[in-house]
């Protein structure tokens, strides 16, 4: 979180240049030019989907998988930090340039992003504990990060057609919509599991041999 503040104040204090390079192609193909904006947000659009799909297919089959043929990986600390470290300037590219053209002075944002930070560092235990609690929030927010590398890709290919079209917002209300909803089936859940009463009946064993059960009858 202490490089995210970093970096996004670093960006911040280059936004004027950032904000020139739109429309600056490096270079063109089929008649389409790519700028370093665009560039960055098809790779970040890219990175975010094929690392989305990755951890949900290991949530739901890989790890079993892996555990069975004892090819089980593990994530060392710096491959985890360079993961977050990359998603993280995806976003702050992002939003930064987005921010470019609502916000006028940079010693306002470069604050913003500092009490939005200590923020995450006071809930994140409590988040962290609610979605292992949860893990359908997890699997949720994986949905979401497929849907976020989508919107970027889209973006980085045609950036005004996705700003005439309004995408973020399209996207931004499914999120919503799909967390309550989460929200809803959660409390549902719980009400049900209190509701619940196990009782301890007699059960047919299904391995049981049945010309034993014949002769004991």
């Amino acid at each position: 979180m202490i490089m995210g503040i970093i970096m996004r104040s670093l960006l911040l204090l280059a936004l004027s240049w950032l904000l020139g390079q739109k429309g600056n192609y490096l270079f063109t193909i089929f008649d389409k030019g790519f700028d370093l904006a665009s560039l960055v947000m098809l790779a970040g659009g890219l990175f975010l989907i094929y690392k989305s799909v990755h951890e949900i297919h290991q949530k739901l089959e890989g790890d079993d998988l892996q555990h069975q043929s004892g090819n089980a990986k593990t994530l060392t600390l710096t491959q985890a930090i360079l993961q977050i470290l990359l998603i993280d300037m995806v976003f702050s590219f992002d939003s930064i340039i987005t921010a470019g053209g609502t916000a006028k002075y940079v010693e306002v944002m470069i604050a913003a992003v500092i009490i939005a930070m200590f923020l995450m560092f006071l809930f994140s235990p409590a988040i962290s504990r609610f979605i292992h609690k949860h893990p359908t929030f997890k699997m949720l927010a994986l949905s979401f990060l497929v849907m976020i590398g989508l919107s970027l890709i889209i973006e980085g290919w045609a950036s005004d057609k996705a700003h005439d079209l309004h995408l973020k917002n399209y996207i931004y209300f499914g999120m919503a919509f799909s967390f309550i909803v989460e929200i809803l089936n959660t409390t549902v859940r719980k009400r049900q599991a209190k509701r619940l009463v196990h009782l301890n009946e007699p059960m047919l064993d299904e391995d049981a041999d049945p010309n034993k059960s014949d002769q004991a009858s």
